[in-house]
């Protein structure tokens, strides 16, 4: 991960998954960030102790308290991430929070669907607004003129369930909700890559492969029989998406890519 040198980094639902999985490699790097900023709702909770580990042996890991459908919840987190930084922009934004509901089409609910997507779609277009000011002075500091994760990025964890035209893993859930959200979080990036680019700021959707995570061995499961195991680790999935970050350059923006640097279709 030569080529990824980033300043700083904003990862939200890093408690756990794949967000922690994110904040534990970049700790890691040969060079890691000066700043790596994990964002979770309740940093002090019990689903939080793995991170605050972390942060106890690592002095360039900060927790930000971050509830990402609440608007002002997110405003706080990024004055406090300004604070931080102090004058410095944000290189990198990983929109990873996200749930799933495992429920059919006869099943789904305005609740759920509301739920669903007021986290998966709206939390990373208001969490990428209150940021934005942090992302262009980043892409206005960096000497490159070229985009690149190095500079300034927005990625947004998407998932291959929000593909329209290849549709994964109905005979196993059907993921209604979810599959909307993310569907919908595709036409965001497309519109942020549409929106961002003449601020020097890359924009792009990453499936992170069919993952053992709480999300991914759910796909594995229908009818109350387990049908198999998701065959990508966090570890395995992370390494492949920060390598695929690397190399993200003017030609990637807008696009969706898998944990491989993949094209998927829309």
């Amino acid at each position: 991960m030569a080529g990824l040198c980033v300043r700083s980094t904003l990862v939200t639902g890093a408690n756990q998954g794949i967000g922690l999985g994110i904040v534990k490699q970049l700790l890691q790097m040969p060079n890691p960030p000066e700043w790596v900023f994990a964002a979770y709702q309740d940093p002090k909770g019990e689903q939080a102790q793995e991170l605050q580990h972390l942060a106890s042996k690592h002095p360039n890991l900060v927790i930000i308290p971050l509830e990402v459908t609440d608007p002002a919840s997110i405003q706080a987190a990024a004055a406090s991430v300004r604070e931080h930084l102090k004058g410095s922009g944000l290189n990198l934004l990983i929109n990873n929070a996200g749930i799933a509901k495992v429920i059919s089409l006869e099943t789904e609910t305005v609740e759920n669907m509301s739920q669903v997507y007021a986290t998966n779609t709206i939390g990373p277009l208001l969490v990428s607004q209150a940021f934005l000011p942090l992302l262009k002075k980043a892409a206005q500091g960096s000497s490159s003129s070229e985009l690149s994760c190095s500079k300034a990025a927005i990625i947004n964890m998407s998932s291959i369930v929000g593909s329209i035209e290849k549709i994964c893993f109905w005979d196993n859930v059907q993921y209604i909700s979810y599959r909307c959200s993310k569907a919908a979080l595709n036409m965001l990036t497309k519109c942020q890559f549409l929106g961002y680019r003449q601020h020097g700021i890359l924009c792009a959707a990453l499936h992170p492969g069919w993952v053992q995570t709480d999300v991914g061995n759910s796909a594995g499961h229908k009818g109350g029989c387990f049908l198999g195991q998701a065959p990508l680790t966090v570890d395995m999935s992370v390494q492949g998406m920060l390598n695929v970050l690397c190399s993200l350059s003017e030609k990637d923006t807008g696009t969706f890519l898998d944990w491989e640097g993949k094209a998927l279709p829309w």
